[in-house]
């Protein structure tokens, strides 16, 4: 029996305002157990999430367009067009985007943290940089603020 594609053609898919940048849901649970590919998007410069680790999977990015500073483990990784940063478990980190901001694909292994920014938009603007706002949210999972 053969499977069918899954397609998400430019601008499609569902998606969240998360205030300093939109996310766009690729691949989820709805068609894959193995990992969720979101995209991330925005013209805001500074800090796009605020300090935290994640204890059961890991993530990583490959920048699209812009410039970005990962630190990851304290140490900051400048990542323009084409760069690729592997967050490993339980390393804290954050991401920052240069002026203009910028894209970038998010891939989480296994998935479900596109879950957790999905009900961050429905929160006051920009709650994904608020560590209060976060924190409650966070918890569920598997995002932990330090």
């Amino acid at each position: 029996m053969t499977g069918r594609a899954h397609v998400v053609a430019a601008g499609a898919g569902r998606a969240a305002d998360l205030g300093v940048a939109r996310m766009r849901v690729l691949a989820d649970d709805a068609v894959t157990t193995a990992f969720s590919l979101t995209e991330f998007a925005g013209e805001t410069e500074g800090p796009w999430t605020i300090p935290h680790l994640h204890q059961g999977f890991e993530e990583s990015f490959f920048v699209l367009d812009g410039e970005f500073t990962f630190t990851v483990g304290g140490d900051p990784v400048p990542a323009g067009a084409g760069t690729y940063v592997l967050v490993p478990k339980n390393t804290v980190h954050t991401i920052s985007a240069g002026p203009g901001g910028g894209r970038f694909l998010t891939l989480m292994v296994p998935g479900g943290l596109e879950k957790m920014f999905l009900e961050l938009a429905g929160l006051p603007p920009n709650a994904i940089t608020d560590p209060v706002a976060r924190k409650e949210v966070s918890a569920r999972y598997d995002s932990i603020p330090v």
